[in-house]
Parts: structure tokens; C-alpha cells; sequence
């Protein structure tokens, strides 16, 4: 450790002093953040304390006051446990998900059970289930359901796109790259407002789609298309020897993608992929201009709405930007451990 010290960090004059001075401000930030954050703050939901401390410390104590509607968003109080036991649930399958061991035909069997029941709890109408409908969805619930199921829904999407752009049929190249383009260029905000205010009215008189489900169907249009060029940068990796060989071995054209093309496109850009879900996982929170309040529009209705916490918005926003890190950066560790699972041959 010294030796590495001396060699990067104090080898001449110069880089010795920039060492001390960066140093230096770090630690200063540290204790800033530590006195703010930590040995200063409010960790109790009192508003009289958090006033009293204002300026010297955080008030965490928002977050105590206001967990259970940030968390679960306007969700019936008394029925709170049917989303925390749904996403349990949800949660559970995705971690199954990524294991090698549930790789089995019976997981997409799975899912499909899974959604169903995760479906009931939330909207309820059965069972004697009180029925709760999607516009009282909210909070972490919500936000995992959007980015699940627009990964789920957009990645087959994506291959299919990305085969029609790298297809000899000029027909189904150009509406595949039409659609890609289209979709690339406008921002999801604006998909979001189509899907929601302009898509009902080409409905016909008495006929109305739920919001959540025309969120959803935006979601996965718009990921779809970002995932697809992901992927056919990893189609157009494959060298041109490797078609020539399935198609000497006498495969068809999808016998020869399943087996021998896609599995080696996919290997070579798992990071652009992760990165892709990433991005949508983080997209979630633009459907609050829907009037969906997922993580972040629940904090705004917990918050906007009693003005004593109002000051202490901030502090509402780390504990959400806490939740979007874990997840994040779970997804990103993910990634890494499928990189390194290729890389020795283990995934196929």
C-alpha cells in the first residue's frame, strides 16, 4: 500500500500537494455531509424538532411520517399489506430470474403465475378482495411493475426489430427502421402524453382503455426501439462467417438465429442491454406527468399536501434516490457478474 501511494500519489513535488489539497477538501465534504446527514439530524417525526434544527441537520424524520404514502402512494391505508405482499412477490421472481438454476422452460410459466397473483392483490374484486383500481396505484409498487414488465415486453420486441433491420427484405428493413427512428426521435415525455390525452380520442364513444395499461404499451414501444439498436450493434459484431456456416450446415433462418447468431449478439452486448434496463427502470419516474404517482409523484403527495413537512422535501428525495441507487446498482453488479459468466463460457 505504501509502495502504491508513493508510486501514484506522491511521486514528485506537485502531485504530492494536489494529493494533500484533494485530500484535504474531501475530508472537509465528509465531515460537512456527516454533521448534516448523520450526528445533526432528526430521525424522529416531529416537525417542532426538524424546525429547531433547520440549517444544522436533515430531517429524516419526514421520511418516518411519510413512509407508508411515498412508499405506497394513495393506496388504500387499511389494504397497504396487498401491495407490500405483491411486491414481495414480484421482487422474489425477478431475483429468481437471475439465477442460472431457475433458467428452466417453467419460468416463463412462473411469471405468468406470479403476474396473476401480483394483478389480484392489487386490484382485488375477487376473493373477497376489496377492489382498488389503478389509479390509486402508486409508489414503489408501481415503479417496479412499469420497469418490469417494460423489460419483459420490450426485449422481445427488440430482437425482432433489430432482425428486420439487418433484414434482405426491403419491406420489413424499412418499416422496422422507420419505427426505430420515429420512436428515437422524440422523448418519452411526449410518448407518455400521446398515449394517455391523444390516443382516446381516435376511440370510439364509450370505449376507454385503463391509463396503466396504455403507459405500459408506450413504455415498451419506446424501450423496445433504444434495446433494438443495442442489439444489432451486436448483430453486425458476428462476423459474416458465422452465417455462411449455419446456412452450410443446411439451418433455417430462425433455426440458424436461436442457435448460432443471437446467442453471440446478446453475449457481446450484455453492458449496453443492462444499461438499457437501467435507463428504463429510471424512466419510470416521468409517469407521474400521467397522473400515475410511482415513487416520485407519491413523495409529492405526501409532502405538497401538509405544510409542515413541506421544508423538508429534500430529505424525501434522498431516501428516494437511496431506493433508485440499490436498485441501479444491483442491476449494474448484475451485469458485471453475466460479463464475467460469458467471458468463461458458462452462459449460453
Amino acid at each position: 500500500m505504501v509502495t502504491w501511494l508513493r508510486a501514484n500519489l506522491f511521486n514528485n513535488v506537485f502531485n504530492s500537494a494536489i494529493t494533500v489539497l484533494l485530500g484535504t477538501l474531501l475530508l472537509y465534504v465528509l465531515s460537512q455531509v456527516w454533521g448534516w446527514g448523520i450526528s445533526h439530524a432528526v430521525w424522529v417525526a416531529d416537525a417542532e424538532q426538524c424546525n429547531t434544527a433547520r440549517g444544522a441537520g436533515a430531517c429524516w424524520g419526514v421520511v418516518a411520517e411519510k413512509y407508508r404514502i411515498i412508499i405506497f402512494g394513495r393506496y388504500p391505508f387499511e389494504a397497504q399489506w396487498r401491495p407490500l405482499l405483491a411486491t414481495l412477490l414480484l421482487m422474489a421472481l425477478l431475483l429468481a430470474s437471475c439465477v442460472r438454476l431457475f433458467w428452466k422452460p417453467w419460468l416463463a410459466a412462473l411469471w405468468v403465475g406470479v403476474l396473476v397473483v401480483f394483478f389480484i392483490l392489487m386490484h382485488g374484486g375477487v376473493l373477497g378482495l376489496a377492489t382498488v383500481t389503478t389509479d390509486q396505484w402508486g409508489g414503489l409498487p408501481l415503479t417496479i411493475l412499469l420497469a418490469s414488465l417494460s423489460v419483459v415486453g420490450a426485449f422481445p420486441l427488440a430482437v425482432l426489430l433489430a432482425l428486420g433491420r439487418m433484414s434482405d427484405l426491403p419491406v420489413i428493413r424499412s418499416l422496422c427502421t422507420v419505427y426505430v427512428e420515429l420512436i428515437r426521435g422524440v422523448p418519452l415525455i411526449s410518448v407518455l402524453f400521446m398515449a394517455s390525452f391523444l390516443f382516446p380520442l381516435f376511440m370510439p364513444v364509450g370505449t376507454s382503455i385503463d391509463v396503466l395499461l396504455r403507459v405500459l404499451v408506450a413504455m415498451i414501444l419506446f424501450a423496445g426501439a433504444y434495446l433494438a439498436e443495442v442489439i444489432r450493434g451486436g448483430l453486425q459484431a458476428i462476423p459474416r462467417g458465422q452465417y455462411e456456416a449455419a446456412a452450410s450446415l443446411g439451418l433455417t433462418y430462425w433455426q440458424m438465429q436461436g442457435k448460432i447468431i443471437l446467442p453471440q449478439a446478446l453475449a457481446t452486448v450484455v453492458p449496453g442491454i443492462m444499461n438499457n434496463f437501467i435507463s428504463t427502470f429510471k424512466d419510470t419516474s416521468l409517469v407521474t406527468i400521467v397522473s400515475l404517482y410511482e415513487l416520485t409523484g407519491s413523495l409529492d403527495l405526501a409532502v405538497n399536501s401538509d405544510p409542515d413537512w413541506l421544508p423538508y422535501k429534500l430529505e424525501g428525495y434522498l431516501f428516494i434516490a437511496a431506493i433508485y441507487f440499490v436498485f441501479c446498482f444491483s442491476l449494474s453488479r448484475y451485469s458485471q457478474w453475466v460479463e464475467r459468466q460469458v467471458s468463461r463460457g458458462k452462459v449460453h
